[in-house]
């Protein structure tokens, strides 16, 4: 399975030509998709607020009111903040969906999403050491980690992340940078200063913690619990729902990761090697693939971080038959085939042993 130099150079070749083959076809019908979902997204919240409120009438109309809310806020989390975050839509100079300027309806701040995310999880994929996002400092996903007594709660520990998923994100940062507790390692060095970094984080909770918990429900009037209830519902279903289409796209059971020395002054085909064995697939149809932002084509998306991420699908096609040609894996199965692997996956390494993850480079 491993390639010789020439064949690494001619691997990002192909990518690089599926990469400029769609950036060459960008124009109106991707700003008219990416607004469209964004009028969806905001009629969807409307709609569901002032559903919730009309709960009086009959609970249906509240139960509708919480799912059209929970659609807009994975919409906003997914398909649009995910995505515009990346820049994939920069190129159109809209200032409502340029990366410098999203602010997505999360408790985590985008400044801090995207240094942790957009260079740090993107540039070092599944490096042990490097990419914070394997495990998120939490759960021990492989053999490359030692085994510690509180691993064999992380079941637990890995639904209580997934319920309060948009709170984790937004302590990531902080808890990387030692911010609260332990002593800082000297190799750790952050773009911004801890009084930065905690100005971000108890902002931008605050700001969220009083406009679904305080603000509506006070509007609300005499329907204030049922607003707060449902507030608080609709933020859970977005959390589970992104926390699992985010370990379904990158700890599978057959994903590798890496050692930091293999990957030292690695080509671009090597990169794009490394990204493809390090993503997971999973298929289903175009509704879902909307609403997991298109990260059911996890492997497209970290080859191809800043392109639109509504040609994943068609490009998942070139890219799959590239990788057969070059006898590259290709992890793609069925959602629930891949959830349920990852799912073992978190319950092997609970205990100690297991396997160390494949070294690939």
């Amino acid at each position: 399975m491993k390639l010789t130099t020439e064949q690494f150079t001619a691997l990002a070749h192909e990518l690089d030509s599926v990469k400029q083959q769609v950036q060459q076809q960008l124009g109106d019908a991707d700003a008219r998709y990416i607004r469209r979902v964004l009028l969806t997204q905001r009629l969807s919240a409307l709609s569901g607020r002032i559903l919730m409120v009309l709960g009086f009438i009959t609970p249906w109309l509240w139960l509708a009111g919480v799912l059209l809310l929970a659609l807009a806020k994975i919409l906003d989390n997914m398909e649009i903040g995910h995505n515009v975050l990346h820049g994939q839509y920069d190129w159109m100079n809209d200032p409502m969906l340029h990366s410098r300027r999203y602010e997505w309806d999360i408790a985590c701040d985008a400044g801090s999403w995207q240094r942790t995310h957009n260079f740090e999880h993107h540039t070092y994929t599944n490096i042990i050491g490097k990419d914070r996002d394997f495990g998120y400092g939490l759960l021990r996903l492989s053999n490359d980690f030692r085994w510690r007594l509180r691993n064999l709660w992380q079941g637990g520990s890995y639904l209580l992340l997934s319920m309060l998923f948009q709170w984790g994100v937004s302590y990531h940062e902080l808890a990387a940078q030692r911010v609260f507790f332990g002593k800082k390692k000297p190799e750790r060095h952050s773009q911004v200063s801890d009084s930065e970094l905690k100005k971000a984080f108890f902002g931008k909770g605050a700001r969220q913690l009083i406009k679904d918990y305080v603000f509506f429900p006070l509007i609300a009037g005499p329907m204030w619990l049922w607003v707060l209830t449902g507030n608080l519902l609709a933020n859970l279903l977005r959390n589970l729902w992104t926390s699992t289409v985010i370990f379904c796209g990158h700890f599978t059971k057959d994903i590798y990761v890496f050692s930091a020395a293999e990957c030292e002054g690695e080509s671009r085909g090597q990169w794009y090697y490394r990204q493809m064995l390090g993503s997971s697939n999973f298929t289903g149809p175009t509704w879902l693939h909307i609403l997991t932002g298109h990260l059911s084509c996890q492997i497209e998306h970290h080859l191809f971080p800043d392109i639109p991420a509504r040609h994943y699908p068609a490009m998942a096609k070139q890219v799959q038959a590239i990788a057969a040609k070059y006898g590259i894996p290709y992890n793609t199965g069925s959602f629930v085939r891949q959830y349920s692997t990852v799912f073992l996956r978190i319950m092997r390494y609970s205990l100690p042993g297991g396997e160390k993850a494949v070294k690939a480079l």
